[in-house]
């Protein structure tokens, strides 16, 4: 007996499924004019989110509306091109900063959120205050987790809040970052989480949830993936490939249908 045969679907439903270039068809032996003009300004998009300035007195304004007091730091890389050049300057602070931030102990905490520039100012622009927002009152629930520190920082690689999170004593950081834009998502906010840091801290030794954007994760469920992370990876005193996200066996109580924001 025969399998039934598979119902046949244009190749253009592929493009209802994924934002990715698929399908795009042909004009002779090249694309069509508007997939060559809708790939080249995504690429701009992407260009421009790399290049964007952040606006550091924006950002530090929309937490202070939430009732979140920030300290601003930057990295060493001294501007834009200096840090594209040379990533390892991204991840340590300036020796102004980390004296500054070594003022700021009273003492030792058990959460530190820092949020960075990253590869997209953009994408924090939009959506890390909102993420913050979401995550202070999950955060609050029960046994609450108290974030003592809130950074701003300047020309930052994700490694730098390893060196932040040492300095304020933290158990564990937060780090939300801007992620390296694509041609479908410029504006995707990235969130690393690492237990006890501190510098020499490895890739392996976080756990990141990431592709937190309007077409992507919603603010919602990033924050509440987040706050489960946090405090699984308090509980059991570990962050990265030993702490597996286990949050979608807990339907998250306040998402729901609304839009993000």
């Amino acid at each position: 007996m025969s399998d039934p045969a598979l119902p046949r679907r244009p190749t253009l439903d592929l493009q209802s499924f994924t934002p990715a270039r698929v399908a795009l068809g042909r004009s002779g032996a090249s694309l069509p004019t508007k997939a060559l003009l809708d790939f080249t300004l995504d690429h701009a998009r992407a260009r421009d989110a790399v290049h964007a300035a952040f606006d550091t007195p924006r950002l530090i304004a929309d937490l202070d509306a939430l009732g979140v007091a920030a300290t601003e730091v930057r990295s060493r890389a001294v501007d834009r091109s200096d840090y594209l050049r040379r990533p390892d300057l991204g991840r340590q602070l300036d020796p102004g900063s980390a004296q500054r931030l070594a003022r700021s102990i009273s003492a030792p905490c058990q959460l530190a959120v820092v949020i960075g520039d990253g590869l997209s100012a953009a994408a924090v622009h939009s959506h890390a205050a909102i993420v913050v927002r979401r995550l202070l009152p999950l955060l609050a629930e029960g046994d609450a987790v108290a974030v003592r520190h809130v950074v701003v920082a300047s020309g930052a690689r994700v490694a730098l809040g390893d060196e932040i999170g040492a300095i304020l004593g933290a158990r564990m950081v937060v780090m939300l970052i801007g992620e390296r834009p694509g041609l479908s998502a410029p504006d995707s906010l990235g969130a690393y989480l690492t237990f006890a840091p501190r510098p020499g801290r490895t890739d392996a030794e976080r756990n990141c949830v990431s592709n937190i954007h309007h077409a992507g994760l919603s603010h919602e469920e990033a924050a509440f993936k987040i706050a489960w992370l946090v405090r699984e990876g308090l509980a059991r005193e570990i962050t990265g490939v030993a702490l597996k996200d286990e949050s979608a066996d807990r339907a998250p109580r306040q998402i729901g249908t609304s839009s993000p924001g």
